[in-house]
């Protein structure tokens, strides 16, 4: 036997699981193809967002949550369908309902203390992500409750790399980088190890491509095997392969939101030792792409986390409908834009509008929060726009601005294949949307959501702009962003149970197996169900990496 358990991926839920396995007394081997410049997977380049339900940070700006309107919003958001199957029988969606249950009380119960304990704090603003499709029962927050982490991903993975890193100075955990899993090793019924490929060394630095050159070969053998490398969403072509109808017909061009080493193999991999895949059709991609004008890996993108007074265009320069305003329903606005025909739109703002109300999304974009600096944080409350929404807005090749909007939308069209943009037909709902500022009331929903976003302390404080004609002078110039989909998570996953077991498509466990992270749809094979509530994939992984980690760890004793 060479370990205890093997656990494969060094994400963030691979990192928690290892933690907990190692805090338990277990000898473990964390395997990962990628360098040890990689530690901490995708989670590292986030924006370190978590969900948590009634915390202090929220009480403190004034909001009032709790467990009972988190699932609320949860159930309405995640619009569970497949509970049953045609039988009667446990359908895909049983134990994603299951694992829902115990996320949202996780995070209203011991989330907070249990991260606060390990060093983690967060940034005083909560944000509003995902505000909804306007039901109350229906998709979206109620309320804010998106976490900003202090120090953003790096800040979420440091805790659990200190604790790893501890364990592997006692020599209870073992790191094995560039070591690719092609198969899990069976003895019966059982997962009885892993057998791989060495792959050649490689400097590349985070997030870069490596190499997939061939070194040698391993095999391991272990009591139990965690899997916690899972994603697809830098293979177009999967992505493709399970884009549901339901979103319209997928983009024939796409950017990229995660390196390329988020290759969904450890998926394909398990369910052909026994895992039964499911909820393959659920995905999250986001529709506010756009160039990284300084990319990491191939197709890099970044998503624009925008306030919700940008106007929103198609292709042909129709105004979105109500309630498919930045900010609001990231699906919604997926499903419409799909079936324009056309695989971009676009915002159009003023100055004034992007220097309070853009943000990047990603630890690189966001180097005051990233490096914990209070002074560069307040430096960039004083200035007039954030430093990276201004390398973006002089280098990225998706934005252009101008004095008027004829001359705005001329340099729109130059942007495209073809001129798609009547300036007349956009010029007319702008001046529709301005009318409607003269008064304190009125009948266009954005310019309502806009003044009531504004209720919110934190969102008058660093996030909304104060209503104002876009048309105005003074605010402007006028900037327009072409908009791209940029893939990112996969929302189904190995089904598993409450103790993060991997289950057999008969619903049996598959002894010796499991999985977290984003490989068992964070939990279940898709606690998310069809929509995210924001904050919940940095969550999802750190909570499916513990239940696993303790799980395998009370197997194994």
């Amino acid at each position: 036997m060479d370990a205890d358990v093997v656990v494969v991926g060094a994400g963030l839920s691979g990192l928690v699981a290892t933690a907990e396995l190692a805090d338990a007394g277990r000898r473990v081997l964390l395997l990962d193809q990628e360098s040890d410049a990689n530690l901490g997977g995708q989670a590292h380049w986030s924006f370190g967002g978590l969900f948590l339900v009634d915390s202090p940070e929220q009480r403190r700006m004034g909001v009032r949550d709790s467990a009972e309107l988190a699932w609320q919003d949860w159930l309405g958001s995640a619009g569970f369908d497949r509970v049953h199957g045609p039988d009667g029988e446990p359908g895909e969606d049983h134990w994603a309902l299951a694992w829902a249950r115990a996320y949202v009380e996780f995070a209203a119960g011991e989330k907070r203390s249990w991260l606060h304990g390990q060093g983690m704090r967060w940034f005083p603003v909560v944000g509003w992500a995902e505000r909804g499709d306007g039901r109350a029962g229906g998709h979206g927050n109620s309320v804010p409750r998106f976490h900003v982490t202090w120090g953003t991903g790096p800040g979420v993975v440091e805790p659990f790399a200190r604790r790893v890193m501890a364990h592997v100075r006692s020599g209870r955990v073992e790191l094995r980088f560039r070591h690719r899993v092609d198969e899990l090793l069976t003895a019966g019924e059982a997962v009885a190890g892993v057998r791989g490929t060495v792959l050649a060394p490689d400097a590349a630095g985070r997030g870069r491509p490596t190499n997939r050159e061939p070194a040698g070969d391993f095999e391991l053998a272990a009591q139990a095997v965690v899997v916690t490398s899972g994603g697809i969403g830098a293979d177009h072509e999967l992505v493709r392969a399970s884009w549901p109808s339901r979103l319209g017909k997928a983009p024939v061009h796409m950017l990229t939101g995660v390196p390329a080493y988020v290759d969904g193999r450890m998926l394909a991999t398990t369910e052909r030792a026994g895992g039964h895949l499911v909820n393959r059709d659920r995905m999250w991609h986001y529709v506010e792409g756009v160039a990284n004008w300084d990319p990491v890996w191939p197709g890099h993108a970044i998503r624009i986390l925008p306030g919700p007074s940008s106007m929103w265009f198609d292709a042909r320069g129709n105004r979105l409908p109500p309630p498919l305003f930045p900010g609001f329903d990231t699906l919604g606005t997926l499903a419409h834009l799909r079936r324009t025909g056309h695989d971009h739109s676009w915002f159009i703002l003023t100055k004034r509008i992007i220097a309070k109300e853009f943000a990047l999304s990603g630890s690189e974009q966001n180097p005051d929060l990233t490096g914990k600096s209070v002074r560069d944080v307040l430096g960039r409350a004083r200035a007039d726009m954030p430093g990276p929404v201004r390398a973006f807005l002089d280098h990225g090749e998706d934005f252009v601005q101008a004095q008027t909007l004829p001359e705005l939308v001329a340099r729109m069209n130059a942007l495209t294949r073809e001129p798609l943009l009547d300036p007349r037909h956009v010029e007319r709902q702008v001046v529709e949307r301005d009318r409607e500022l003269d008064n304190p009331f009125g009948k266009d929903f954005q310019v309502t959501a806009l003044r009531a976003a504004r209720r919110y302390r934190g969102d008058r404080l660093i996030r909304t702009a104060a209503p104002h004609r876009i048309l105005d002078p003074d605010a402007g110039p006028l900037i327009a962003v072409r908009l791209r989909v940029l893939t990112r998570k996969t929302l189904g996953g190995l089904q598993t149970d409450l103790q993060g077991r991997v289950l057999r498509s008969s619903g049996v466990p598959v002894p010796g197996l499991y999985a977290a992270g984003e490989a068992a749809g964070f939990g279940g094979g898709g606690l998310h169900g069809y929509r995210s509530l924001e904050g919940t994939f940095l969550g999802g992984c750190l909570f499916s990496g513990r239940v696993a980690g303790r799980a395998a760890a009370a197997a194994t004793a």
